[in-house]
């Protein structure tokens, strides 16, 4: 048979300064507080909290309005058109730019210009498209002018911005504004039949682009532009971009580029589909000169 504990080992036990039958109520609950703030502000060693570097800044930053501008943008279709004059205005905005361009006539060009870097290579490539995107924080693409395409051959109007798209998507780039026209999608109506007819091939294309950016992309912040005629004319200054949907009319290139570019910055485009015309200028295929609502940019 097992001997009883001693006297002295009960004794102990009983009065141990660990025994919480014995510890009155108040110094027990001052112990279990100060346990609790202790626990709470003591250093964790295995946690590094470092504050991102300015330059680190990722496109949410910009998305959310807690950045300035985006610093480094990605241009498809910088080597003519609208995309050339869109990469002026980012320049002139103090905006590093990665041109993407087919030829190296346009690499000469663009490289000459102060924060240009211009890369050779074919957008209906996609792995030429996610290489030169690499590290830009925002896309622009106005790719287009498929009007001469073989029976066959595939639509830089649809595949060089798809790439565009799917290429910002796999990078992480939230940024993207994508230029097509008026014709495409909800704005199909606004367009004469007679001009839809010409330009329908080309419509479609860029029309699928669109959807593409807007069905499947859905955490991006992306905007779409649709201009209506294009003028190779000094621009008036007086376009506008507008989300009615049976806007019609002309608008110079430049005009163009400069909305495209505001609208880049503009925290009120995001995930909006607007047209770009001129109410200022003549057009056939707004004989009637109607007007529209301009879109609110800042």
């Amino acid at each position: 048979q097992r001997s009883a504990p001693s006297s002295r080992y009960t004794t102990q036990r009983q009065q141990h300064p660990n025994n919480n039958n014995n510890m009155n109520p108040l110094r027990l609950l001052l112990a279990t507080a100060l346990a609790a703030a202790s626990s709470a502000f003591a250093p964790t060693a295995f946690v590094q909290r470092v504050a991102p570097a300015p330059t680190q800044r990722s496109a949410l930053y910009m998305v959310q309005g807690q950045g300035d501008s985006y610093k480094k943008v990605f241009v498809a279709g910088g080597s003519k058109g609208v995309g050339r004059l869109v990469v002026d205005k980012l320049v002139s905005n103090g905006a590093e730019v990665v041109a993407l361009v087919r030829s190296d006539e346009a690499v000469d060009e663009l490289s000459a210009l102060d924060g240009v870097t211009a890369i050779k290579g074919d957008a209906m490539d996609y792995k030429t498209v996610e290489g030169a995107m690499d590290g830009c924080d925002a896309a622009i693409t106005t790719l287009g002018g498929g009007h001469n395409v073989a029976e066959g051959e595939k639509y830089v109007d649809y595949v060089g911005n798809n790439n565009v798209i799917e290429a910002a998507g796999i990078l992480g780039v939230t940024r993207v504004v994508l230029v097509t026209s008026i014709g495409c999608g909800s704005s199909k109506e606004a367009t004469p039949p007679s001009v839809y007819e010409v330009l329908k091939d080309v419509l479609v294309q860029k029309e699928k682009a669109e959807k593409v950016l807007t069905r499947y992309y859905t955490n991006m912040n992306w905007t779409i532009v649709r201009p209506g005629g294009l003028v190779s004319e000094p621009p008036t200054g007086k376009a506008v971009l507008t989300e009615d949907t049976m806007a019609i009319g002309s608008i110079h290139r430049g005009d163009v580029a400069d909305l495209v570019v505001k609208a880049l910055s503009s925290k009120n485009t995001e995930k909006k589909i607007l047209s770009a015309v001129d109410p200022s200028i003549e057009s056939a295929s707004n004989p009637e000169g109607k007007t529209c609502e301009a879109f609110i940019l800042a």
